[in-house]
């Protein structure tokens, strides 16, 4: 049976500071310690806590609306006194991110070995279908896979038993993919294998004693890896 490659999308496949161009326009620009970096940062930040809080409170909402309350709370918190139309226009923004740029050659290497790829992700389908078509890389996965169909976030062990039943694959030949280390501890506590993308060296793992599979520095050297 082929391997199943499940990729996360935020941050993995798409780059989610990719808005950072268009806050600059906003907030105006001055290099990596801008406000717009800061804004963009605190704002991924934010997105991902509420869904973590949702899922605990079991009261979940689309992951776009998550986005939504954290540029919110984040304009608040910067007092970056963002208008009702900068904020739609952010958020519009968001629905067309960039993949990363070693995304489709990485993809396209690593369907060329007969491995299946998915993608997996905290978006519902409608959102992540978008993504990938305006990136050029939905073609290379040949389903999406949202925890929109379960109601619930990742990195609750219901998602990824959720994907396991989807795939219909056994656990050991399933691998999640992802740059986000409480996505990759919540696939191995699950009993999936996994693979962190560490896109930044200075990025740490967190010490909880479970371990990704194998580490890379970006997509391509997944490829690498596993061709």
């Amino acid at each position: 049976m082929a391997t199943v490659l499940a990729f996360d999308v935020y941050g993995t496949l798409i780059d989610t500071h990719g808005v950072v161009t268009e806050l600059e326009e906003r907030l105006g620009r001055g290099g990596k310690d801008s406000l717009a970096t800061e804004f963009s940062r605190r704002w991924r930040d934010k997105q991902l806590e509420y869904s973590f809080r949702r899922s605990l409170m079991g009261a979940y909402v689309p992951f776009g609306q998550c986005t939504r309350e954290a540029l919110d709370f984040t304009d608040r918190a910067l007092q970056a006194q963002l208008s009702d139309v900068d904020k739609d226009h952010l958020m519009a923004v968001y629905a067309r991110l960039p993949a990363f740029p070693e995304a489709a050659g990485a993809l396209e290497r690593l369907a060329a070995t007969g491995m299946r790829c998915v993608a997996f992700s905290n978006g519902t389908r409608e959102a992540v279908e978008g993504l990938l078509e305006q990136a050029g890389i939905r073609e290379r996965f040949e389903d999406v896979i949202s925890v929109d169909e379960i109601k619930r976030f990742k990195p609750d062990p219901a998602v990824y038993a959720h994907l396991r039943n989807r795939l219909e694959v056994p656990p050991g030949d399933t691998w999640l993919i992802s740059s986000n280390p409480f996505d990759v501890i919540g696939a191995r506590h699950a009993g999936l294998h996994a693979a962190w993308v560490r896109r930044s060296l200075d990025a740490p793992f967190d010490p909880w004693g479970i371990e990704p599979d194998l580490t890379v520095t970006d997509l391509e050297a997944l490829a690498e890896r596993l061709s």
